[in-house]
């Protein structure tokens, strides 16, 4: 699998919403180029391909798989397609960027980071937040000590959408909900800061099509640190984070998986940080991989795949309690 110092050569699998996000940023990253596109609809695949001047289209995800011109494919099926799509690329021995959230649950997940780590192939959740100039600026901020020992993270991200039967959100079959869509984002704002959750407390509103519409969870860290976090797609908050500390704490505005700026509050008083950036931002994560495959490396230091695994198993730990079980489950 080439991963040379030559034009590292992308497919993609789903040309949706976000895949169309991901082509946008392609245009604004060195090294990189996507060659190939896949879809179970020919006719979308060709109109992604002509939009974004993409030579090869393929009616079928099995063809890109196959296609030895392609180096890496960013997943952007959904989330109940991850584990097959991304299982059936790497078995292809193609690298694979599968969009967030990496599975539905924790088994599917341990499949996909076993199935790379046997092939030595190059696997990563593309939450995208973790590569941010605003998040990278928090780690810094935070390892230098700026506010002390981190204790508490709060944050929640919900809006308030129509009751649409038929749409992914509130598809159960699909991996619908508030909670692996969007809260995914503050839960990983927690791990990031705190570690992985010893154990959680989680309670929520499950509606009528079986997804969790609104859901809350308390985390509980090592050394006695919480997490604190909530997610809806019934009910619009405020979208917004917080890091409190022994000595100060920092504030993600809205919207906090995707900051342009943070404040830092001490005893000197707050400060603001510049984290804005040109484009929709996912140009990050693109050149993280870049990276990674420039380096030989299988994984990224940023997202590793065993905080990813954890992640899942986070998930299913909020999910159970709230009573959201998917088919197969």
């Amino acid at each position: 699998m080439r991963a040379d110092a030559g034009v590292i050569r992308w497919g993609v699998v789903g040309p949706g919403a976000i895949a169309t996000g991901f082509a946008d940023a392609m245009q604004m990253v060195d090294g990189g180029t996507i060659v190939a596109v896949a879809s179970r609809s020919a006719e979308r695949a060709e109109a992604f391909g002509d939009r974004f001047a993409i030579p090869t289209r393929y009616g079928d995800y099995e063809s890109l798989a196959a296609d030895p011109d392609v180096d890496v494919v960013y997943v952007a099926t959904p989330q109940s397609r991850h584990e097959l799509d991304t299982l059936s690329l790497l078995r292809a021995g193609k690298h694979v960027l599968c969009e967030k959230p990496f599975a539905l649950n924790e088994a599917q997940a341990a499949a996909m980071i076993e199935e790379a780590r046997s092939r030595g192939l190059f696997l990563m959740e593309a939450i995208w937040s973790r590569f941010l100039p605003a998040y990278r600026s928090l780690v810094e901020m935070i390892g230098h000590g700026r506010i002390g020992e981190p204790l508490l993270v709060e944050g929640d991200f919900g809006f308030r959408r129509p009751m649409e039967p038929d749409h992914r959100l509130f598809d159960v079959a699909l991996g619908g909900g508030a909670l692996l869509d969007l809260g995914i984002y503050p839960i990983q704002l927690c791990s990031l800061v705190l570690g992985t959750p010893e154990h959680v407390v989680a309670d929520g509103v499950v509606g009528g099509t079986g997804v969790d519409e609104v859901v809350a969870a308390v985390l509980h860290h090592p050394g006695a640190k919480l997490g604190v976090v909530k997610a809806a797609i019934r009910v619009g908050m405020s979208c917004t984070a917080r890091i409190s500390g022994t000595d100060g704490w920092i504030d993600l505005p809205a919207l906090m998986h995707c900051p342009n700026f943070l404040t830092v509050t001490t005893r000197a008083g707050p400060e603001r940080i510049d984290g804005s950036y040109e484009g929709n931002g996912l140009r990050f994560e693109i050149e993280e991989v870049h990276r990674c495959l420039s380096e030989g490396s299988t994984e990224s230091s940023v997202m590793p795949l065993d905080e990813t695994l954890a992640l899942a198993a986070t998930l299913d730990a909020i999910r159970a309690q709230v009573g959201v079980v998917y088919p197969g489950e």
